[in-house]
């Protein structure tokens, strides 16, 4: 199982978001939170294998609070600015996701984190 946790300060992206993880049956939802704050609680108390995290967010930013991790789990970002793309891809992000995000989209990028999940565990 795959544990990840879900980053947006949007209410209604968490919701599809946590819908779309109950979906794909090798992702478990270890979390989700409205900051980067509340974000960094839940990475420090429990083991987190990928973060969906949005980029557009008040105080801490989603590129900024990935930059902030010294051990930073894998990134799938979702947001609705594609002008952070190459940032995101500076920062090693699995996939990028623009929103709205559609299953399809997601299953993409669940399945890229799969692989790169089993890559990292077999290694």
């Amino acid at each position: 199982m795959i544990k990840c946790i879900i980053i947006d300060d949007e209410p209604l992206a968490v919701v599809q978001l946590e819908k779309y993880v109950e979906r794909v049956p090798f992702l478990e939802n270890a979390g989700s939170c409205s900051s980067a704050a509340e974000a960094i609680d839940i990475l420090s108390a429990k083991s987190v294998d990928v973060m969906f995290v949005d980029i557009n967010m008040p105080d801490i930013n989603g590129v900024q609070l990935v930059r902030s991790l010294s051990h930073a789990p894998m990134v799938v970002f979702t947001t609705a600015y594609s002008e952070y793309a190459v940032d995101g891809f500076k920062l090693d992000a699995v996939d990028y996701l623009l929103k709205p995000i559609s299953f399809d989209d997601f299953l993409k990028a669940a399945n890229k984190v799969n692989r790169y999940f089993s890559m990292i565990t077999n290694a």
